[in-house]
């Protein structure tokens, strides 16, 4: 058993826990679904076991519990002050342990990022956008399938965090792009993330209630999403963003005009980028309102520009990321369903990880297969909600690891 520290914080007072409480030995504190009464409670807890840990085992149901107690604190409109302390903390030993190791912890991020986007006031901006630019930026380029694989996954599981989670995922893709296809310079690539982590910065509480609104949107909303390019562009300006570039490319995202990259200017290769990203990543994610559609049909649909003709943004994302990406569901001519772990060598043989049989029930460990191979070759996409296997991502993320030899750059 592997213990991670947790803080009281993070605990719903009056809910069944998800997880068992241990102390620091390991010794039973709570079992799953025992309701701590109250904070008192869960502070002898803390003071008799030396803290409270829990199985990593159990950290993605900490991650679920966590996530609703955020999302209630936010529907009861309480300030940014009071759902700041509601953290997920760590021991500075553990807080070490987790910087030497590099292991994102998403959870984090997606706060991180939420955070920022909620916060308008200037003077924390700027330091809340490097930070989580930097991160984002470090596990991209040290674990790119990792990292595309937890976004993926969260953005397909998880809609209480939309605009996080939607923002984080676009930064990604288009950071990417930039790098590994388009071959832009470090200082263009950075500015091309940062602007896709605030191109919403406008409409950030709206998308989150969009996201979880079942009727059309209201007039009064429409507007707000009419005039959010605009708007957030302003915003950036009023936190001291005085980048052109930047706040062009926030303004003209959901600009569409067809045509080679070539021929626009700077900003607006940079806002076409976004665009096509953030199509694809929209289309992923569940609402209320609609079910998402398959990882390959929301790529495909980027592909193509306003004409109907191949979109060079669109294609760059595609090779990138490939037509079955990291954290999307494939069915294999085996009859397997799998989770694809790795980009392949070209974009339609991705390594896959099976996880559910031949004979449609869950693998007791996922079986690695390379569609490279004729056996094992994709047939088809398949939708988050066709497959009820649950993920782990602690389980899952090291099979994404790099070997050098999974891209040809």
């Amino acid at each position: 058993m592997h213990l991670v520290p947790v803080t009281a914080e993070s605990i719903r007072i009056g809910h069944p826990l998800p997880f068992a409480l241990m102390d620091k030995d390991g010794v039973l504190l709570a079992k799953k679904d025992f309701v701590v009464a109250s904070r008192r409670d869960l502070d002898e807890f803390a003071t008799r076991g030396g803290g409270l840990f829990i199985d990593v085992a159990d950290s993605e149901a900490h991650h679920r519990a966590y996530v609703e107690r955020l999302h209630n604190l936010v529907r009861d409109g309480k300030s940014l002050g009071e759902i700041a302390i509601a953290k997920i903390g760590r021991s500075k030993q553990d807080a070490l342990l987790a910087a030497e190791n590099e292991r994102p912890d998403w959870l984090d991020l997606q706060v991180q990022c939420n955070a920022m986007l909620r916060d308008v006031n200037p003077e924390h901006l700027g330091e809340r956008l490097e930070r989580l630019h930097g991160q984002l930026s470090r596990h991209a380029r040290r674990s790119p399938d990792g990292t595309l694989f937890a976004l993926i996954h969260l953005s397909a599981t998880e809609v209480r965090m939309y605009s996080a989670t939607h923002a984080m995922l676009v930064s990604v893709m288009c950071g990417l792009a930039a790098r590994e296809v388009l071959k832009w310079p470090i200082e263009l690539e950075t500015t091309l993330c940062k602007a896709a982590l605030t191109m919403n910065l406008g409409m950030t509480v709206l998308q989150d209630k969009l996201a979880q609104q079942v009727e059309p949107p209201t007039p009064a909303q429409r507007a707000v999403i009419n005039a959010h390019m605009d708007t957030s562009a302003d915003m950036l300006l009023e936190m001291g963003v005085t980048d052109p570039v930047w706040l062009q490319a926030v303004r003209a995202h959901h600009t569409q005009e067809p045509g080679p990259l070539r021929s626009r200017d700077t900003a607006q290769q940079l806002a076409r980028v976004i665009q096509r990203a953030d199509m694809f990543a929209a289309r992923l994610a569940p609402r209320a309102s609609r079910v998402p559609i398959a990882p390959a049909a929301a790529m495909q649909a980027c592909y193509f520009d306003e004409n109907r003709q191949m979109d060079e943004a669109g294609a760059a994302l595609i090779k990138t990321v490939g037509i079955y990406q990291p954290g999307s569901f494939v069915r294999l001519a085996t009859d397997e369903i799998a989770v694809v772990i790795k980009r392949g060598l070209n974009t339609t043989t991705p390594k896959v990880a099976v996880l559910v049989n031949r004979s449609g029930m869950p693998t007791v460990e996922p079986t690695l297969r390379d569609t490279s191979q004729r056996e094992f070759r994709v047939v088809s996409s398949v939708a988050h909600r066709d497959v009820k296997v649950q993920i782990s991502l602690e389980r899952i993320l090291p099979l994404t690891a790099s070997t050098g030899a999974d891209r040809p750059w």
